[in-house]
């Protein structure tokens, strides 16, 4: 089940992005920066155990960030990480939010998602406030996706979202 995360869950997400972090694969997070972003956050849990985590940033207006997405590693290729994404594009809907990106290593799997991958320079500057200080800032070796949710809906079938075709703009 994807839920909003809690107080109490704080020290496992810390767990999970710090092995991914260990490994270079995400940006460290610290316990104190958890704590401030915790209702940036969501977990996938499963018999009382989470195991994965994602937030969603609001960065400006019409524009949020989807970042520190982790999957405890024996539970990977098992759909967690796209429950969890949707869980965040379902939100940033819900907020009025029109796009969504995500810096990432991950690029295949938020194509699967429908986000497309863009230059980081095409994001808005607001957007760097926070990687001028960043450990491989400048040079940066993460591809910047970006998904635009005025074009695409929720499909019930499949529970994951598609492009708008004609016939469901009518």
């Amino acid at each position: 089940m994807v839920r909003k995360a809690k107080l109490k869950d704080i020290s496992v997400i810390y767990s999970l992005i710090e092995k991914y972090a260990t490994a270079g694969l995400l940006l460290p997070r610290s316990l104190s920066s958890l704590y401030e972003h915790v209702r940036d956050f969501w977990v996938y849990e499963e018999a009382g155990e989470i195991l994965g985590c994602v937030a969603l940033q609001i960065v400006w207006k019409d524009l949020a960030e989807i970042r520190s997405l982790a999957v405890r590693e024996d539970k990977t290729g098992e759909g967690i990480g796209g429950k969890l994404v949707e869980a965040c594009l379902k939100e940033a809907v819900e907020l009025g939010v029109k796009k969504v990106f995500s810096l990432t290593y991950a690029k295949d799997f938020f194509e699967k998602m429908g986000f497309k991958e863009v230059e980081k320079n095409s994001l808005p500057h607001k957007v760097w406030k926070e990687c001028i200080s960043c450990v491989k800032f400048p040079e940066c070796d993460e591809t910047a996706v970006i998904i635009d949710l005025e074009e695409i809906t929720l499909s019930n079938e499949h529970n994951y979202f598609l492009k708008k075709s004609k016939e469901t703009d009518r």
